[in-house]
């Protein structure tokens, strides 16, 4: 049996994006955007309104990056989704975020999460999708995994339950991508 809740925009799971970007003195900013990801091979979205300052800088700039939040971090990517830099002109400092400048798009890395996508603006749809081309993505060495990678154990990103409005970690893993399903004849 199912129970029927209607049009919900309940996608599982969605990852906490932080959205980062230079405003018009090069002063950082970052903004919670749980509604992004992959749109293309080498591309990005991410929804964002037009009152956003976010919005303003990335059409300013052309460059954005995202970085994933995670579970040491969920208050301080919380606040920067609970407060416009309209309105607060130092919320990237109050967060407690530092800033180092990407060397491959006009946008700030963050230091304090890990794993960043650094993006040059392909455009922005009429309803608000921004659309960026992936130059790079870049991670903290204290991330990695055995395997160069970022590991999931260690880089504990966290992902966002639109049904409950909480934030909430990985578990454990439980399959293999792209052969778990050879077994099924």
């Amino acid at each position: 049996m199912r129970k029927s809740f209607g049009v919900k925009n309940w996608l599982y799971p969605m990852p906490v994006l932080i959205v980062g970007t230079y405003d018009e003195c090069g002063t950082a900013n970052a903004m919670n955007a749980a509604w992004g990801g992959i749109y293309d091979t080498n591309q990005v979205m991410v929804c964002l309104s037009d009152e956003h300052k976010t919005t303003e800088n990335i059409k300013k700039r052309g460059a954005f990056t995202l970085s994933f939040a995670t579970e040491d971090t969920t208050a301080a990517c919380d606040y920067v989704g609970l407060f416009s830099a309209n309105d607060v002109k130092d919320k990237f400092e109050r967060a407690g975020f530092h800033a180092t400048r990407s060397s491959l798009v006009d946008a700030p890395i963050i230091d304090e999460l890990p794993v960043s996508v650094e993006c040059k603006l392909i455009k922005f749809n009429e309803d608000g999708i921004c659309i960026g081309e992936i130059v790079n993505v870049s991670a903290d060495v204290k991330v990695l995994g055995e395997d160069g990678k970022p590991d999931l154990k260690i880089f504990r990103p966290i992902i966002y339950d639109s049904s409950s409005h909480g934030y909430y970690g990985f578990g454990e893993r439980v399959g293999e991508a792209f052969s778990d399903g050879k077994n099924i004849k």
